[in-house]
């Protein structure tokens, strides 16, 4: 009979402890795999860690990646938030009156290099030809004038400085020939492949001065990169702000990071990945399911160089808690119970 009564008693303690992990939001798959292993005569697996932290202030400090005035502002301390959404605008001229120059180089650039690609037009080359032809011409006239001035110099029919001046004048024909004849040949085979090459690049540069351009205008209106809440609006509509200056700064809400500290004797029974669950005193039969994400590998506090067994233990190392907050309840700095079941399978 007595021994009837303590199954009995065993098994409402195991019941009822099975309705308190429902009601705290633990699913009934995992209760069930609790009371297995309890009536198995594992007692650990219902034990519990319950620790006391805080939710941490996460903040994101944004501002414009250009200089320039603010022209207007379109949120306000309070505001949720999401990524891409637009907060704030600077004034545009300047950058719009850039991105004009850069297209207009860039056009320039290109104008350039279709020249030389399409090489010498066909009225060029005739050009050319008939610039020889006439200095060829005026070669032979000077060679002429030179021949008979020197058959009579020597009989003194003429002076020596008039000969001495068709001997320049044939020089400057001859020479003049020949850069006719250089030009005409370099018009008829076109560009080199060495201009073209740099003209190319000449539009390559230019390309890319036009997208800098571009993306410095984009960057006059400031959008937020994560979701979150203004928390605090540091600039006001007028306000010139230089590259980096914070305008905005967001606090983030979703994941919650819940900060909480364990003792060394403790430090063995937590992991990474193990359940936890948070409460607060403001909603305290509510459960916020989570993680362990992360326990600090070194204690918060230097040890002394000489100590006891009993001052070793007081030593604390840092967790941290990630929590799903899809209501946006907790609240930054706000208090927190974390709950652990020492059952639940951490990564090893």
């Amino acid at each position: 009979m007595i021994v009837l009564v303590i199954v009995v008693l065993s098994m409402v303690a195991v019941v009822g402890g099975a309705w308190l992990w429902i009601g705290r939001g633990v699913p009934p798959s995992k209760v069930l795999e609790l009371i297995r292993s309890h009536l198995k005569g594992d007692v650990s697996t219902l034990a519990t860690l319950e620790l006391q932290g805080n939710v941490e202030v996460r903040e994101v400090r944004i501002g414009f990646q250009v200089a320039g005035r603010i022209l207007k502002l379109l949120v306000d301390e309070g505001n949720t938030v999401e990524p891409g959404q637009v907060l704030a605008e600077l004034e545009s001229g300047y950058f719009e009156d850039a991105v004009k120059q850069a297209e207009a180089a860039l056009e320039a650039r290109k104008a350039e290099l279709l020249r030389l690609k399409n090489g010498s037009r066909p009225e060029e080359i005739a050009q050319a030809r008939a610039t020889t032809l006439a200095r060829r011409v005026a070669f032979l006239n000077a060679q002429t004038e030179f021949t008979r001035i020197q058959k009579l110099v020597g009989s003194g029919a003429v002076s020596r400085q008039k000969f001495d001046n068709a001997k320049a004048v044939l020089d400057e024909a001859e020479a003049q020939l020949r850069a006719a004849e250089a030009y005409q040949k370099l018009v008829e085979l076109g560009p080199r492949e060495e201009d073209i090459a740099r003209a190319r690049a000449l539009v390559q540069q230019a390309q890319a001065k036009l997208a800098e351009a571009r993306r410095r205008l984009r960057d006059c209106r400031l959008l937020s990169p994560v979701s979150g809440i203004i928390q605090t609006r540091v600039h006001e509509p007028g306000d010139y702000v230089n590259i980096g200056e914070p305008v905005f700064i967001i606090t983030l809400t979703n994941p919650v990071w819940v900060r909480a500290y364990v003792n060394e004797l403790q430090l063995g029974r937590i992991r990474p990945g193990m359940t936890a669950m948070v409460r607060t005193d403001t909603y305290p039969d509510r459960l916020y399911q989570g993680r362990i994400g992360f326990i600090s590998p070194v204690a918060e506090f230097t040890p002394k160089t000489v100590e006891t067994r009993e001052i070793r233990t007081d030593l604390v190392y840092r967790i941290r808690v990630i929590v799903e907050d899809t209501k946006g309840e907790l609240r930054q700095g706000m208090p927190v119970t974390v709950i652990i079941p020492l059952s639940s399978q951490g990564r090893e």
